[in-house]
Parts: C-alpha cells; sequence; structure tokens
C-alpha cells in the first residue's frame, strides 16, 4: 500500500504492521469511526432530492402490485449475478435460472456449478436478510457470510467468522485494511454507529456505513457481496421501505473502476462528497431502470392473462403463468408435483401456453425446459 497517495485529511489513520514478504506491505489503514467531520455539501442536495423522490416513486409502484413477486423475485436474481461479477465470479442469466430449477452441489472449485452454488447463495442471503427478524448487527452480517459459502468448494474461508489473518485489496495490494487484532474495535464501533441516532438523511447513512464496512473488511473472503447485501438491507430499513426494491451492484458492476476509486478516495483524501454523489447516481440510476422494467412487466402480464383467456383458460394455466413471472424457466417434469395434476394434464397445459405464445422451448437442454422470452428479455437482459 503505497501511504504516500494518503493525506492528512484521510478519515483514519496509517498503522505499521509486520512486513508482508509476498507484497512487499508494511502498512495498514485503520478508518475512524462514524460519523465523519464531513459536511454535506450544498450542491449534492437537487441530486439527493432526486434520488429520494425516484426511491419514492418505485416504492409506491411495489405497495400497488397485487403479486410484489413479479418485481422481487428477477431483482434478487440480478443482484446476485452482478455482485458476484464484481468479484470475479461470473455466471450468466441462463445458467442461473436453469440453476435454480435444480441447485446441484458441486465436486470441486472448478466446477462450474461451484460459480453457480455462490451466485444462488447469495440470493438465499438476500431472501434471509428481508425474513430475519435480527436487527442489522455483527451477528446477521455473520449470518450471511455463512450462508454465502455454505456448500462452496474452497480452501478454508472460515464462513460465519471474522478474520483472524491480514487480508490486502487489489492485485497489487493497493489497499490494506485494519490488522485482525484491530477488528474488534472497529466492528464494536461499527456496529454502535448502526443504532446511533444519525446525523444525515437515512439515504446518506447507508452509503457511509457501506463505506465503513468495505474498508474495515472483517472478512477473509466475501466482504464485497456482503458489504453489498448489508447495503440493499440498509436501503429497506433505514429508508423505510415495504420491501427491498432497490439493489446497486448492476450499477456498481457497470461502473467498477468508479466504484473502487471512490471508495479509496475516500480513505485516502477524505473525498465523501464524491463517493457520496456517485451512489446517489446509482439510486436515481436503478431506481428508473427498476421502475421500466415493472412497468413492462404489468403490461406483458396483462397481455398474457388477455392471451390464456382467448385460449380458453383454466385455474392451472393462470397458476403457471403466475409461477413464471417469478422465474420466465418452467420444465414439465416440475409441475405435475406443484400443480396437483398428472404429467400428460401438465404437458398438455405447457402446449396451450406455447400455442398461446407465451412459451417457447429453450433448444438444447435437458430435461425439457421451456421459457416467457418476453418476461426473460424484460427481467433480466439490458434496458435500452
Amino acid at each position: 500500500m503505497d501511504i504516500e497517495q494518503f493525506t492528512s485529511k484521510a478519515p483514519g489513520k496509517i498503522l505499521r504492521i509486520p512486513r508482508d514478504e509476498r507484497s512487499g506491505n508494511e502498512y495498514a489503514f485503520i478508518p475512524d469511526p462514524l460519523p465523519p467531520s464531513w459536511i454535506f455539501s450544498d450542491r449534492l442536495w437537487p441530486l439527493l432530492v432526486d434520488a429520494k423522490q425516484q426511491l419514492g416513486i418505485l416504492e409506491g409502484i411495489g405497495r400497488t402490485l397485487p403479486n410484489p413477486g413479479i418485481l422481487l423475485r428477477p431483482l434478487e436474481d440480478r443482484e446476485a449475478i452482478k455482485s458476484s461479477r464484481l468479484e470475479g465470479t461470473y455466471v450468466t442469466e441462463k445458467e442461473f435460472l436453469l440453476f435454480e430449477l435444480e441447485p446441484l452441489e458441486s465436486k470441486s472449485e472448478a466446477d462450474p456449478l461451484n460459480r453457480q452454488r455462490e451466485v444462488f447463495n447469495y440470493r438465499k442471503a438476500i431472501l434471509q436478510g428481508t425474513n430475519s427478524t435480527l436487527p442489522i448487527s455483527l451477528r446477521l452480517l455473520r449470518e450471511f457470510h455463512e450462508t454465502l459459502l455454505r456448500g462452496v468448494q474452497s480452501e478454508d474461508r472460515s464462513p460465519g467468522n471474522f478474520r483472524n489473518v491480514q487480508v490486502a485489496i487489489g492485485s497489487s495490494h493497493r489497499f490494506v485494511p485494519p490488522p485482525p487484532e484491530k477488528l474488534a474495535e472497529c466492528l464494536d464501533s461499527f456496529e454502535k454507529y448502526i443504532h446511533a441516532e444519525k446525523r444525515f438523511d437515512p439515504l446518506i447513512e447507508c452509503f457511509l456505513v457501506h463505506y465503513q464496512f468495505e474498508t474495515i473488511h472483517p472478512f477473509k473472503d466475501g466482504n464485497g457481496r456482503v458489504g453489498r447485501l448489508l447495503l440493499a438491507i440498509m436501503l429497506k430499513e433505514f429508508c423505510g421501505l415495504s420491501k427491498p426494491w432497490l439493489y446497486l451492484s448492476e450499477f456498481f458492476e457497470s461502473n467498477r473502476e468508479d466504484y473502487v476509486q471512490n471508495l479509496f478516495r475516500v480513505s485516502s483524501q477524505a473525498a465523501w462528497d464524491g463517493w457520496i454523489e456517485f451512489c446517489l447516481l446509482g439510486v436515481v440510476q436503478q431506481a428508473k431502470d427498476t421502475i421500466r422494467r415493472c412497468e413492462r412487466l404489468q403490461k406483458i402480464q396483462k397481455i398474457f392473462l388477455e392471451k390464456v383467456a382467448d385460449s380458453g383458460g383454466s385455474i392451472r394455466l393462470n397458476s403457471i403463468l403466475e409461477r413464471i413471472f417469478h422465474s420466465p424457466f418452467v420444465r414439465i417434469a416440475d409441475l405435475p408435483e406443484k400443480l396437483g395434476v398428472t404429467y400428460p394434464t401438465a404437458k398438455s397445459d405447457v402446449e396451450r401456453l406455447v400455442e398461446a405464445g407465451v412459451l417457447q422451448e429453450l433448444e438444447g437442454v435437458f430435461p425439457k425446459t421451456y421459457y416467457a422470452p418476453e418476461i426473460y428479455n424484460v427481467a433480466y437482459e439490458a434496458m435500452e
């Protein structure tokens, strides 16, 4: 870590640590406890107002949805995929949706299923955070971490435990977080701040806490994913949302270098304005993106219901239709148990949805799998 990049304004202190012979590191950064000695800039007010307005619109749309899963499920899936990509775990949307139909255990770290399991675990952790009765706390973060790494084949990452070794961030070890003997002190202050009376707008507080978590880097591995998951839960809790409608990993992944640079500039120069501006821009962009997707999905739902009605309709067809808005992939083999029907009946129902223009067969996949391309494109592909 090049300590020459850290100015006198840095919100923390540089600590000399035992030299790492492999990297040459002999310094670590220990962040000051929150809140920072920073005044919210007047120039950021219009952006904050816009971000809160978009968040309010998104909350309003979400509350009026008769079935929130039409929006939440693809949001959770894309968050899991994008957040994992930031850590170098690449899984396509198609791979992930197929894995969700039949989650299998991987046999080795090189097994493609291992990557899919990591992303699948992230989505499980999202649901865990959404449904947990625990307050935001160190205990909850450890539970997130354990869920993320459960069943993943890798070298020991100590799932659910804070690290007891020194780590460094970046291939060149550009940033070195606190040494393990300083973690307890840093994390104690961190947890107390989460529950303390806040100085700033709740939206701003989310980004201050996210920075602090990533800078402390309390786990041996998985810090980025736990930190972004924490951010999503904070956005819901701090901002009074009924559901976690907003996720920012897609924005962070699309602007990866800016994300990393802005975090580092806070540590090295106390560049809070740049970090907060970046995050508020992300809120505006992702909220608008989610609003557009939701509006399009609602239109598709109305069209599909009309198509099913025109084909003669049935309670079973409507049930399948509801399922594909949660996940646009469906296998005939899974339907008999879920719908309480025979295989021939399930096959007939799917064929009717194909004839109605709702489903298409997914080529090259066994067992035979169908998908709703219109839903898939809106829910998972990049928006124009």
